[in-house]
């Protein structure tokens, strides 16, 4: 299965953020859904994605309530997600993956670094 046949959750409130992440994975041929809130990410993930790159630091529902969510919610429990976030303390790192984390990326990122990760996971 290639690339192009993947879809990939992207969950940012930063509207600048996202656009770099559907550039960069576009060009790579993943399929792109956006959300720009918690609650937005948690309704997306219904469609099912075959990853999903979480930011913690956001207003409305950080990115462990909506891992919570998503973990016990029985059609979206099985989907890994990355943690992206400019978080780069320890303690949140044990905290991403204890919450079910398949990997833990501090921004800004290097695009090789990150498209390995992902290629990892899914």
């Amino acid at each position: 299965m290639g690339e192009s046949n993947k879809k990939v959750l992207v969950v940012d409130d930063k509207a600048e953020n996202r656009k770099i992440l559907k550039d960069l994975l576009g060009f790579k041929g993943y399929q792109i859904i956006e959300a720009g809130s918690g609650k937005e990410a948690v309704k997306k993930a219904k469609e099912k994605p075959d990853l999903i790159l979480l930011d913690i630091l956001m207003p409305d529902m950080d990115g462990y309530e909506v891992a919570k969510l998503l973990k016990a919610d029985g059609k979206t429990k099985d989907i890994p997600f990355i943690v992206l976030t400019a978080n780069e303390d320890n303690k949140e790192t044990d905290k991403a993956f204890a919450a079910g984390a398949k990997d833990y990326i501090v921004k800004p990122f290097q695009p090789a670094d990150l498209l390995g990760k992902i290629s990892k996971v899914i």
